[in-house]
């Protein structure tokens, strides 16, 4: 049997060296933790989401006649919907919308949004005003709008959230 041959340091291997085959399936990243109250505990505000339910949006100037159009769009849309609510429920929608938008134009923001959606005879409602930094649920004159909102007929539950995108003020009318 032959000797193997002592090369010198420095010289390259008369064989090329070699590589590991690339993986067939790149390695995914870990799973969130799932905790308590969902699959993301624990981190910063995250935007609302919706899942299982119709749901319509629309986005208007920060200006006081912006409140009559949102009223009106939100009534409209539940009708689209097949709801078919007593004059009564109408005027609580219209007003709880009302008092929403209004609440959302007060925080002086570049424009205000109102989303909707509906579920088993419920209806919620959410206007976000797009600017930060206005207190949760007081206006400056220290008038409370949760407390005008709860006063409606209909209203099972409402509040409010501030974050990074502004203001969001909500109700949920039993239609």
């Amino acid at each position: 049997m032959a000797a193997p041959v002592a090369e010198e340091p420095g010289t390259p291997p008369s064989y090329p060296p070699k590589t590991p085959p690339p993986p067939k399936k790149p390695s995914s990243p870990p799973r969130p933790e799932v905790g308590a109250d969902g699959p993301l505990t624990g981190t910063a505000r995250v935007g609302a989401g919706m899942r299982d339910r119709r749901g319509a949006n629309w986005t208007f100037e920060s200006a006081p006649w912006s409140v009559r159009n949102a009223g009106g769009r939100v009534v409209a849309q539940l009708g689209e919907w097949g709801h078919r609510p007593g004059t009564a429920v109408l005027e609580a929608v219209r007003a709880v919308t009302t008092l929403l938008v209004t609440a959302a134009v007060a925080d002086t923001g570049r424009r205000v949004s109102v989303h909707l959606s509906d579920q088993d005879g419920y209806a919620c409602i959410v206007a976000l005003s797009h600017r930060t930094g206005p207190t949760p649920g007081h206006s400056p004159d220290g008038d409370d709008v949760l407390h005008r909102i709860t006063a409606q007929t209909g209203v099972t539950a409402c509040g409010t959230d501030t974050g990074t995108d502004g203001r969001s003020l909500w109700a949920v009318i039993s239609l």
